[in-house]
């Protein structure tokens, strides 16, 4: 049988903007939680906004983006860890016809820099100045380099001791509270003729992709892409207007944004901000305090939370569902969620920004082995396949390629980049992910690796992975990661990267071969183990592999 699968064809797209569907929900459910946003210090009051509320803040916004002259296409930045502003701008943008840039909070001046100048943003609203960036400085920079940016915004600083929330210094600048002001010169009438203007398939969102390689490049997304691909992960997840979600990813990737508010809001659900970044106290916390229904993380995330000393202290029995993305969750930890957590529907969902981001997901009802093994099974709407990534065969069930995947949700393209758009989207509109996976009798998707993590040793290939879920069930270690290093005899040689438990005896290769010796292939054994306090990860909490190697090769003199 053939590593191809369909998604249910039964399922119909919306065909309508995200401003649209948010009004459609706003008159279904105008006093329900949409928007809570914890406090940023304590004894403060959480900040709320209902349906009607965020409806009406939105649609402020988004008149004084028309005041300050926006146009439909104009591309809007958001420079800012999460915060509700930061939602409301996303919506606000919709309405808009505006396509708003998400700038990874991590960014400096250089990256902030090529980013603005390859969209020829407009203008950039940015977080305040805190005690790790220089948000506005950096923006400031950028301002007076980069001849297509306008104006910045500053958004307030919430309350947190210690932010600068920026002083406008010239008429380019605007605090986020004058730039509200201005709303009040554009009628409403003027704000629905923009968005009577506005097509499902308009690009709404530029993501730019991590870069681990070479620069980024910009995710063109159009609100059909992102709007229907956070419906049907929220229909899977069984949303309602009851769920209450507890978003501690970051919004300016896939994972918070779409997956996080776009599925909740489709849905009548609340969303809940626990913070500016992930803490697993305040992830917790939100749970317990607002009776979060749903949470989400990637795995470090989670094994973080368990990891809390007083963690059988947090009332989180409100909690039913939840998405695990990122990479795949050990057993172990996967049993705990469930067991500890209540997550009895948690989702495991793969994907990437290209496609909007998820392609493959868990069902409710799916057992712990799909759950760990697998990244489950093709998205309603959308088809996925193995293919041989030298001949472009469509390989057997069972046999290694790379993944593609076609439909909605793939992306218009890079933008401003037709070349690099058809290198990753081939003629007949396949998506390749550069991700080895293989399929199962059932349809389920195994990822083996990324094609550049493949470790070739002595002309075996290793998929890290295997050894990665062999050494979590050692009892001294708490997360790991397999990497490949150069070898003069072997071409690469494995090394394990190692958290150990709180506790935990000390850790050397040769107990770890001991450990694995009879159990995995002896080309299967790492040579080096590297015990750390942790993994180097982007914002949007992928494990960066590429940076490990780099350490390890230095490190080691190889």
């Amino acid at each position: 049988m053939r590593a191809y699968t369909a998604g249910d064809t039964d399922v119909p797209l919306l065909e309508e903007t995200i401003g649209t569907n948010f009004e459609r929900m706003v008159a279904r459910f105008p006093f329900h939680d949409a928007l809570i946003e914890a406090a940023a210090v304590p004894g403060a009051d959480a900040r709320r906004w209902s349906y009607t509320k965020m409806n009406d803040d939105v649609d402020r916004l988004a008149r004084a983006l028309l005041a300050l002259g926006v146009a439909k296409g104009d591309r809007v930045g958001i420079w800012s860890p999460n915060c509700a502003e930061w939602t409301l701008l996303q919506y606000a943008t919709a309405k808009a016809g505006a396509i708003l840039v998400n700038v990874n909070p991590a960014y400096r001046s250089h990256e902030l820099e090529f980013v603005v100048k390859q969209n020829g943003m407009r203008l950039l609203v940015t977080a305040p100045s805190d005690r790790t960036s220089d948000y506005v400085g950096m923006a400031r920079q950028a301002l007076a380099e980069c001849a297509d940016l306008r104006e910045l915004v500053f958004l307030p600083d919430s309350g947190v001791d210690g932010l600068d929330a920026g002083v406008p210094a010239n008429e380019a600048e605007l605090t986020y509270a004058e730039l509200l002001k201005g709303a009040d010169a554009v009628a409403h009438s003027g704000l629905n003729a923009r968005m009577a203007e506005l097509d499902p398939h308009d690009p709404v969102n530029l993501q730019y992709t991590s870069g681990t390689t070479g620069f980024p490049k910009g995710a063109t997304l159009t609100h059909h892409n992102i709007l229907n691909n956070g419906y049907s992960i929220g229909e899977l997840l069984g949303y309602t207007e009851h769920d209450r979600v507890v978003i501690p990813v970051p919004f300016y990737h896939c994972f918070g944004m779409v997956i996080g508010n776009l599925a909740a809001l489709s849905h009548g659900a609340a969303t809940i901000i626990p913070g500016r970044g992930f803490s697993p106290a305040a992830a917790l916390e939100a749970v317990q305090d607002f009776g979060g229904t749903s949470l989400y993380g990637v795995p470090t995330m989670f094994i973080a939370e368990l990891a809390l000393p007083d963690f059988a202290s947090y009332d989180l029995a409100t909690l039913r569902t939840g998405v695990m993305a990122g990479s795949v969750c050990p057993v172990e930890v996967m049993n705990r969620v469930i067991s500890e957590m209540h997550m009895v529907d948690v989702a495991i969902c793969y994907g990437m920004t290209e496609t909007s981001p998820v392609s493959t997901m868990t069902r409710n009802g799916d057992t712990l082995q799909q759950r760990t093994e697998t990244v489950g099974r093709t998205m309603p709407r959308l088809e996925s396949q193995v293919m041989d990534p030298g001949s472009g065969e469509v390989l057997e069930r069972g046999r290694i390629g790379e993944l593609c995947t076609r439909g909605y949700a793939v992306m218009q393209g890079y933008w401003d980049q037709p070349d690099k758009t058809a290198e990753a989207i081939d003629a007949d509109g396949w998506m390749h992910t550069g991700d080895l996976a293989r399929m199962d009798d059932g349809g389920y998707v195994v990822i083996e690796g990324r094609i550049k993590d493949m470790v070739i040793r002595g002309g075996e290939n290793i998929y890290p992975r295997e050894i990665e879920e062999f050494l979590y069930s050692h009892p001294s270690i708490q997360d790991v990661q397999v990497i490949g290093v150069p070898d003069a005899k072997y071409g690469e040689e494995l090394m394990a990267c190692v958290i150990l438990r709180p506790g935990a005896e000390p850790l050397d290769a040769a107990a770890v071969a001991e450990f694995c010796r009879g159990k995995l292939a002896h080309f299967k054994i790492p040579r080096y183990v590297d015990v750390r306090e942790s993994f180097p990860m982007t914002v949007s909490g992928k494990i960066r592999k590429v940076e490990m190697r780099e350490e390890a090769v230095a490190r080691l003199g190889l």
